[in-house]
């Protein structure tokens, strides 16, 4: 598999505006969409994407705190880093899929840590919120 970096992280975040405030306004990270669950902020070459979970409970599972993890991958080696993960017998949680003008795929770490494998940047997976 030819995995050619970090892509992006996604949080899942108990109070969109307080978090927002804390990744922006303390951190620096730029704001590049603000939904009315979500916000994508530029990281450097990759992105931090904020999902409001309301009803969050320390409890449940990924209701806050990380809950996946993103790798680049070339278009060109996608197809082959999918049969190489179903090769491997790795769990495969959902894709792989199009998400705007990229290909993604989900899959777990043997500890069940939720990874991803992404093909597009930040400014491509935006083209199809504006």
């Amino acid at each position: 598999m030819k995995v050619k970096g970090f892509n992006h992280l996604t949080v899942n975040v108990k109070n969109l505006r307080e978090s927002l405030h804390f990744y922006a306004e303390i951190l620096g990270l730029q704001v590049v969409h603000k939904g009315n669950k979500d916000a994508y902020l530029e990281w450097g070459s990759a992105w931090i994407c904020l999902v409001e979970q309301p009803e969050y409970e320390e409890s449940v599972p990924n209701a806050a705190g990380i809950d996946h993890i993103a790798f680049s991958i070339e278009e060109e080696h996608f197809a082959e880093a999918v049969e190489i993960l179903r090769t491997y017998n790795i769990p495969i949680t959902r894709g792989p899929v199009k998400r705007g003008i990229g290909w993604s795929v989900n899959f777990l770490d043997p500890d069940g840590t939720r990874l991803e494998l992404h093909t597009s940047n930040l400014a491509e997976r935006m083209s199809v919120w504006k």
